[in-house]
């Protein structure tokens, strides 16, 4: 269990330690979205949604909605960029922790998310602008995560992609190759991917389910819920790092 669990976060990576990190990060994904939409009323992990909102809301001259928007583009491309300075410094140092050192920021975000109810005026404008703007950076942060390790083949914050590349392997499968041209290569779904692809797209609808749910009943502390097993992946190629550095000085 310990070697699985190191694995999802380290540096050296397979395609099962992809696959399987995705999962659990698609469905925090969704259940972090469910619980920014029971927090403050909007969804928090794509951004085309929010874009578009910040052109309909100009035109209609709603100054504060304006703001919010610009707030959680700007909040998911800051998280985004951090996510690749940390990738990167870690990575130049040949350390352990390349994708641990990120996803455990995330989780520490999380957890700031699931304690902002003591701190925060429910409610209030400040209250729905900041939490906006720290779960548009955290998903930012995790979405760039998962891009940088599986070289741009997953993402996890959003489905427009998914259910796109769901629908071109659904195409290839129904496609009927015409037997009167042997000469040309045949179209062939790639069935692996679209089972990948719907996996995602399941876990991301259940984990706004479980959200949903979890959220509307407990309240922002569910958040912790989500953020300690990401803390756990993070801590074995942290705790390598960490080790490995004692060692050099003694």
């Amino acid at each position: 269990m310990r070697y699985y669990l190191g694995g999802l976060a380290a540096r050296e990576r397979n395609d099962d330690s992809d696959r399987h990190l995705a999962f659990y990060l698609t469905f925090v994904a969704g259940a972090v979205n469910a619980g920014g939409f029971m927090a403050v009323q909007q969804y928090t992990s794509h951004m085309s949604g929010i874009v578009s909102a910040i052109a309909d809301n100009m035109v209609l001259g709603n100054e504060f909605l304006v703001i919010i928007g610009l707030s959680s583009l700007a909040s998911f491309i800051a998280g985004a960029a951090l996510s690749a300075i940390l990738i990167n410094w870690v990575r130049r140092r040949a350390l352990e922790s390349e994708y641990a050192l990120p996803l455990a920021v995330e989780a520490l975000l999380m957890l700031m998310f699931g304690v902002s109810g003591l701190f925060l005026t429910p409610g209030a404008s400040s209250t729905i602008l900041l939490t906006i703007s720290l779960l548009c950076f955290i998903m930012g942060l995790q979405n760039a995560i998962i891009t940088k390790l599986s070289g741009a083949r997953i993402r996890t914050t959003h489905v427009t992609g998914l259910v796109t590349d769901a629908g071109i392997e659904i195409g290839k499968l129904f496609y009927r190759n015409d037997p009167a041209r042997p000469d040309l290569a045949p179209v062939i779904a790639d069935r692996s991917k679209l089972a990948l692809l719907l996996s995602l797209i399941g876990l991301f609808f259940s984990g706004g389910i479980a959200g949903a749910l979890l959220f509307s009943r407990f309240g922002l502390p569910v958040a912790g819920l989500f953020a300690l097993p990401l803390g756990l992946f993070a801590y074995f190629p942290l705790a390598a790092d960490i080790k490995q550095r004692r060692a050099r000085k003694s």
